[in-house]
């Protein structure tokens, strides 16, 4: 059956201007990550797509190595959009992103302009379209001159490859001097995309700053801190969890007894908000307005409609945010 998005896509979902850009984001982003490579079913990925679009999600998120295996998610994204998405595409937002290993030999990782000027190409390909919206650095090269992966970025563009460009996981001193090359080759520094949660804050001290000094916006990913701050753990790690599956960025071994009884109690808070917990983690992450975008991953339509429902109840009291900062400070 062809695919019609709901008319009134655009009814409900807030949209934040990025920084001192004319680009608009959704609150709520949808990435890629975990749940768009070839070990799940094509037709579930379908129905999340076409889901988030209806609620308003205009912003999918991807990387060159998102799958499994790397390039997949880009791929799986590229037959959906084919499929369902393609008569959108100019009310879409796409991004993707180079920066970690990608294929063999010295050139398939990291930040030179080889490696990220030929990962863009691939994406391109694996995606079925002429430009994406935002090109990333996913990470910072330590050997590689600032200069040369600035450059590449600015380079894309001129190229008519990205619309725009962004960094992710830079400290606010590399921020600042990215902000500043970008700035001085004519392609303002879009967006940052970094981790944020009420259990990970080191934005707090600087980035926020700095990119606010730049003029440009932040995207946050891992806000429900890699499911901790969901339901999921509440009595405990459960055997399917990610907690359970030795996963690199969340172990059993993290997650004490103290742990969870900050969980449970953020819990208590987000209920008598009349919020679950997740939907209480992406609007304190999206409080005040600093962040632009909040990113979210899916497995289901039902989980995310349940964490797109966080945009009803944005505002916290000054009690809520002290008693919050008590349990996950």
């Amino acid at each position: 059956m062809t695919y019609t998005a709901a008319e009134a896509r655009y009814d409900t979902m807030p949209y934040r201007r990025v920084g001192h850009s004319g680009l608009k984001l959704p609150a709520i982003s949808l990435g890629l990550w975990h749940n768009f490579g070839d070990d799940r079913p094509l037709e579930t990925q379908r129905a999340i797509l076409r889901r988030a679009f209806d609620l308003g999600i205009t912003h999918f998120d991807l990387a060159n190595n998102y799958g499994p295996p790397p390039g997949a998610a880009e791929a799986n994204f590229g037959r959906h959009l084919a499929r369902d998405l393609r008569p959108y595409r100019d009310e879409i937002v796409i991004s993707t992103k180079a920066g970690y290993h990608m294929w063999s030999g010295p050139y398939g990782e990291w930040g030179s302009r080889k490696y990220l000027l030929a990962s863009l190409d691939q994406s391109l390909s694996r995606l079925g379209v002429e430009y994406v919206d935002i090109f990333y650095s996913h990470r910072p090269d330590p050997d590689t001159p600032l200069e040369e992966t600035m450059g590449a970025l600015a380079t894309a563009v001129r190229q008519g490859k990205a619309l725009y460009v962004g960094i992710s996981n830079y400290s606010p001193e590399q921020t600042r001097e990215a902000a500043r090359i970008l700035a001085d080759l004519g392609t303002p520094l879009l967006i940052h995309q970094p981790s944020y949660s009420m259990f990970n804050r080191w934005v707090e001290d600087g980035l926020l700053d700095a990119l606010e000094e730049a003029g440009a916006g932040s995207i946050a990913y891992s806000p429900l801190a890699q499911g901790l701050l969901t339901d999921r753990y509440l009595s405990g790690i459960p055997a399917d969890s990610r907690a359970a599956s030795a996963s690199p960025f969340l172990t059993a071994e993290g997650i004490t007894e103290e742990t969870l009884e900050k969980v449970r109690a953020l819990d208590g808070i987000a209920r008598r908000r009349g919020q679950s917990l997740a939907q209480m983690a992406l609007a304190w992450v999206l409080r005040g307005g600093r962040v632009t975008s909040a990113l979210i991953g899916a497995s289901s339509v039902a989980q995310l409609e349940d964490n797109v429902a966080a945009i009803g109840n944005l505002d916290f009291t000054d009690d809520e945010l002290a008693e919050i900062d008590r349990h996950a400070r």
